[in-house]
C-alpha cells in the first residue's frame, strides 16, 4: 500500500475516533433541559437513520438471497457522523 494511502487512511481514522469520542460526551455530559432536549433530538434521529439503513441492508440482502455481510465498525462510524451532523443541526436550531 503506497504511503500516501496509509496516512489518508489513518487520519480518516483519527476523525473517526474523535467523532465517537464527541458523541459519547454529548451523551454522558449533564446539562439543562435545552442541552437534553438537543442531544434527545440528535439521539433519536441518530437511532432511527441507522435503523433504516439496517432495514432497508436486510431487505436488500434477502431480495437478493445473498448471506448478510455488515462491517460493525462502518456502522459504527456512520452512525458517529450522522449523530454530530443531527447535533449540530438542532444546537443551532435550538440555540445552544
Amino acid at each position: 500500500m503506497p504511503v500516501f494511502a496509509q496516512i489518508f487512511l489513518g487520519a480518516v481514522l483519527l476523525v473517526f475516533v474523535a467523532l465517537d469520542i464527541i458523541m459519547l460526551i454529548s451523551l454522558l455530559k449533564p446539562g439543562d433541559e435545552r442541552n437534553q432536549i438537543i442531544v434527545w433530538k440528535a439521539s433519536s434521529f441518530t437511532l432511527f437513520a441507522t435503523v433504516g439503513a439496517k432495514v432497508l441492508d436486510v431487505i436488500e440482502d434477502f431480495v437478493r438471497a445473498q448471506p448478510m455481510t455488515a462491517n460493525p465498525l462502518v456502522q459504527l462510524e456512520v452512525a458517529a457522523i450522522i449523530y454530530c451532523i443531527a447535533l449540530l443541526y438542532y444546537k443551532k436550531r435550538h440555540g445552544g
